[in-house]
């Protein structure tokens, strides 16, 4: 070979088209293929990545999309200008299920408020019969396993009218209400119960879980409790409202007439986040404390025959408790015709008034009951001698009479002991029987399922600087519950 042709041949081995010719057509296809799919892997990442960032929760959307009727495919890259709105109304979707806030939760959303004294608007009572006073209090910080609550709505009950009459015995000044729903504001140290934001109801009858009666599941009135000789003081012995420079008592363990309280956390229990808060006060006191009366004390069978004496919110109440446990009969009994209409509506089968009859109420009872007597009845007015009348109403042997009416506090009963000597059963009943912070919640979820209506009692919502309205209206036997929100 000429020395020119080989020094050209041996320059070709040296060029890159020849180093991959020698691995054959087989490795040649092989390696760019693995180049080409590692290049692709790359760009499907980048835009996996890509679609992520731009579309957050496209999985979700598509789901409820799909639940509403739209199955359309979502592009990675935004999408047909179409289906980005329908990724919008996906997420408006997400955000209507979310729970509705009014103006005071949206407003405890953001407090800054923790560790200090609030001022705030409070219905002080200074002295008995005398109407509320709106004045400005302080409400001092929580102390250790203590919570603050910003309370959202309060019920009106009788059990604030009595002491506002005199017929129950509390030191004053004070601020009453003890039927409520409320958003926790703040906590003090050790509390775990609860936090910040959480919607709760104040309980009246605390459940601290140690005592006797928490203990026992005969029992539900922990000892913890302030409603025999009311204290109207925090355990520590001091109270946290001022105003005017003078220390105001609290309300069993409560005290509600006012934009903001402090509770022992034994005496509070967090609920369903979307409960109405101007509906499910009422199962702070008045509904539980009828409803429980019939199912929990007297424990009303199915096909028993009840009569119930005084139909305001918590007579109802036990009305309502009695149709639910299946009675086959349910009596009211009140001087007030004007509720007659309302106690059919929830499950009483007749009504009858007292006043139409020359003879006694339990006379007439009989009567009705072809002298046998009603197997329970209650006592739902505070009255000794419809106490009396109801337990004689019932039958000799077998019946049972539940007294859930608060007793004034100096009053004395005498009664013929044969009524109870040929085998009645005369019992009382403190908030239906219920252990509070065990029972609270499920009823709130009862009420949110639909299993029990409260909002047939509820015949006025009132701001709350009326309230010395609402309890005119009381008085005047013109309302069932009203109820006053902030």
């Amino acid at each position: 070979m000429p020395l020119l042709l080989w020094i050209e041949a041996a320059a070709s081995l040296l060029k890159p088209s020849f180093l991959l010719a020698s691995v054959g057509p087989h490795n040649i296809s092989h390696e760019c293929g693995r180049r080409r799919k590692k290049k692709k892997n790359m760009v499907r990442g980048n835009q996996k990545r890509n679609r992520q960032k731009y579309t957050g929760s496209k999985q979700q959307d598509k789901k409820e999309m799909m639940a509403a009727g739209d199955t359309g495919v979502y592009s990675c890259q935004g999408g047909h200008p179409q289906k980005q709105q329908d990724r919008l109304s996906a997420r408006e979707i997400r955000a209507s299920k979310k729970p509705e806030l009014s103006s005071c939760e949206r407003d405890t959303d953001s407090m800054s408020t923790s560790g200090k004294v609030i001022k705030c608007k409070a219905a002080v009572a200074w002295e008995p019969k005398k109407p509320f006073s709106i004045e400005e209090v302080e409400v001092a910080p929580p102390k250790a396993h203590e919570v603050r609550i910003k309370i959202l709505a309060t019920g009106i009950c009788r059990s604030d009218d009595h002491v506002m009459s005199g017929a129950l015995t509390v030191p004053f000044p004070i601020i009453l209400g003890h039927e409520a729903a409320g958003i926790v504001e703040s906590v003090g140290e050790g509390v775990t119960c609860v936090k910040p934001g959480d919607k709760v109801i104040p309980l009246f009858v605390p459940q601290c879980g140690e005592c006797s009666s928490c203990v026992s599941s005969k029992g539900n009135l922990c000892t913890t409790n302030d409603l025999g000789a009311v204290r109207g003081l925090m355990k520590d012995g001091t109270t946290r409202f001022t105003c005017k420079g003078k220390q105001i008592h609290q309300f069993i363990s409560t005290s509600t007439f006012t934009e903001y309280t402090v509770v022992h956390e034994t005496a509070v229990v967090k609920i369903d986040a979307v409960a109405p808060p101007e509906k499910i006060c009422l199962i702070g006191c008045g509904f539980s404390t009828g409803y429980g009366a019939a199912l929990n004390t007297a424990k009303v069978e199915c096909g028993s025959t009840c009569a119930v004496f005084g139909l305001g919110g918590v007579g109802l109440s036990v009305v309502m408790g009695c149709k639910a446990a299946g009675a086959s009969r349910i009596i009211g009994v009140d001087i007030n015709k004007d509720k007659f209409a309302k106690a059919k509506e929830l499950g009483a089968t007749e009504c009858i008034n007292p006043q139409d009859f020359t003879k006694p109420i339990e006379d007439v009872l009989m009567e009705l009951t072809g002298g046998n007597g009603v197997d329970y009845s209650f006592e739902v007015i505070g009255r000794t001698d419809t106490m009396i009348a109801a337990l004689a109403s019932c039958h000799m042997n077998y019946g049972t009479s539940v007294i859930v009416g608060v007793p004034p506090s100096a009053s004395q009963i005498t009664y013929n002991a044969m009524l109870l000597f040929t085998g009645r059963t005369w019992k009382g009943s403190i908030f239906g029987g219920w252990k509070s912070k065990d029972s609270v919640p499920k009823l709130v979820a009862d009420y949110m399922g639909k299993k029990f209506n409260l909002d047939a009692l509820i015949t006025h919502t009132l701001p709350f600087d009326k309230i010395n309205e609402g309890f005119e209206l009381l008085r005047a036997g013109k309302s069932i519950r009203t109820v006053l929100v902030f």
